[in-house]
């Protein structure tokens, strides 16, 4: 949560919902949320959850590069995990938007750490719980576990874009 009632997650997460809900400590049954911010581009996506009554996150300003972290989640679908990371540098990479279309420059930090299925939309936060990255996808090459997070500009300039709910045209791939 980063504000009151606003989540923020993926846009992978959420496109081509028609029903979205955010699962409280992952338990059933979820508060409604509607998207109020859709940014494929990106891989954002803000949430309204009204009644959701949970401290908001607080964004970290231009986390340094070997901050270390802890990726929240619920990896694979399994209960709620913490696993130790450390972010790196935060860089214009050439990737592909939450449709695959691209190549396009995003701005993104490099996360290492154990990022599974699951943690897409999720934070990495510091020793003081503010979020240094949100997780959107992990590396399949071989060498040491990682990834890579929406940088916090990125989810800082969508939330100042936030002015209501949005319309789901555009919310399908």
């Amino acid at each position: 949560m980063i504000g009151r009632d606003l989540v923020v997650t993926n846009a992978h997460v959420v496109a081509g919902e028609s029903d979205t809900t955010v699962q409280v400590g992952g338990e059933f049954p979820g508060i409604t949320a509607t998207p109020v911010l859709f940014d494929p581009r990106n891989d954002v996506a803000i949430l309204l959850v009204p009644g959701l009554d949970l401290p908001a996150l607080s964004l970290a300003r231009d986390p340094a590069a070997e901050t270390p972290g802890a990726i929240l989640g619920y990896p694979l679908d399994g209960p709620f995990a913490v696993a130790p990371a450390r972010i790196g540098v935060t860089q214009d990479v050439e990737t592909e938007d939450a449709y695959g279309r691209g190549p396009l420059p995003r701005l993104l930090t490099a996360v290492r750490g154990q990022i599974h299925p699951g943690n897409s939309g999720g934070p990495v936060i510091d020793r003081s719980g503010a979020v240094i990255s949100t997780i959107f996808a992990a590396t399949t090459s071989p060498g040491p576990a990682g990834g890579y997070g929406v940088a916090n500009a990125t989810i800082r300039a969508d939330l100042a874009r936030v002015r209501g709910p949005v319309s789901d045209e555009g919310c399908t791939g």
